[in-house]
């Protein structure tokens, strides 16, 4: 059977829609507690962020920073078109919209996905532009054999401005919001939850939303008090 049509296949039915989310969803969020951890450098100074986004530049001859890029955005995109697509498909299977049991259940986590993951790519998509792609002049001059790019600075220099660590924390919220959710709904389509795990992965996903969420936060905030400069 041709490739496309077993692709076209696995898409239009509801199982591989919740598999994509799913899969999507995961590999977001490993990406988001590597990118947290690689953050959170800033607090041990210019020196260990500078080499360590140097690395990230330099790996697999530049390459590798462009790959990470377009893997996390192929993510979202992908994340976000298969629940939509999942949605509408849930809609027209019935006759109301919402059922009251239903709607009593669900989270309002669950019931504002397609809202939080948009206003969430927005985010990436800015992030990306304002601290990695758009030109960046400042250089880091302590090295004694050659100039980099001052992250360290670019960063500061970044949050320094309120309305951008407005946005950046706010969007944080709207990003933990959905992953309240998130975390249980990739379990639970993986079929890695049980009646007897399922409260411990809710009880995860509110840690590690609200481990992002604080871990990410503080920077923009410990930047605005003062604390780095």
């Amino acid at each position: 059977m041709n490739l496309l049509v077993l692709i076209k296949r696995f898409y239009s039915s509801s199982v591989g829609k919740k598999l994509l989310v799913a899969l999507s969803g995961a590999a977001l969020l490993l990406f988001l507690l590597g990118h947290l951890v690689g953050n959170l450098l800033i607090y041990m100074g210019q020196e260990v962020l500078n080499s360590y986004a140097e690395f990230l530049h330099h790996s697999l001859h530049g390459m590798g920073v462009w790959i990470a890029r377009v893997g996390l955005l192929s993510a979202f995109v992908v994340h976000i078109v298969a629940t939509i697509h999942l949605v509408m498909q849930n809609r027209a299977a019935r006759e109301k919209r919402y059922q009251f049991e239903t709607t009593a259940k669900a989270s309002k986590a669950s019931r504002t996905m397609i809202i939080s993951g948009t206003i969430i790519l927005s985010f990436v998509i800015f992030h990306l532009l304002h601290f990695t792609i758009l030109p960046n002049e400042l250089v880091d001059s302590t090295t004694s054999d050659h100039l980099r790019p001052d992250v360290y600075a670019m960063v500061v220099q970044g949050f320094s401005n309120i309305f951008i660590s407005l946005f950046y924390i706010v969007s944080m919220a709207f990003l933990c919001f959905h992953l309240s959710h998130g975390v249980a709904s990739v379990f639970q389509t993986l079929g890695l939850r049980t009646d007897k795990t399922g409260e411990l992965i809710q009880w995860a996903g509110w840690g590690y939303a609200a481990l992002i969420f604080f871990g990410n936060i503080s920077i923009p905030i410990a930047i605005l008090l003062g604390f780095v400069k």
